[in-house]
């Protein structure tokens, strides 16, 4: 069975709860952002007001070392076609696919 996602001592939230979540935030910053917009073009000064920022990011975003971590294993893994073993496999078979052609015409 896979042991992605198992290291961590807390289980996750299900991915569609967690989508959810930054679909919200992203609204909020968005209303927060058009209401500002609208005081400012009512005449308050920009530097009265206060800009909203986002509370809620993934945890990556909080965490360097857990960025750190997941963009080693995305480095590391390698294509499969691009490997030697994988290479040599497909060199031997037309090797052998040749040799056979040339047994059965000549």
């Amino acid at each position: 069975m896979s042991q992605r996602h198992r290291n961590a001592e807390a289980p996750l939230p299900p991915k569609q709860e967690l989508r959810a979540h930054a679909h919200g935030e992203r609204h909020r910053i968005q209303v927060e952002l058009d209401q500002v917009a609208h005081q400012v073009s009512a005449g308050v000064d920009p530097e009265d007001l206060h800009e909203p920022g986002s509370a809620w990011k993934p945890i990556h975003h909080h965490d360097a070392e857990v960025a750190r971590v997941k963009q080693a294993k995305r480095s590391r893994k390698l294509r499969h076609w691009k490997t030697k073993t994988w290479k040599r496999r497909t060199v031997l078979r037309q090797q052998r696919a040749a040799a056979e052609r040339r047994l059965a015409h000549g």
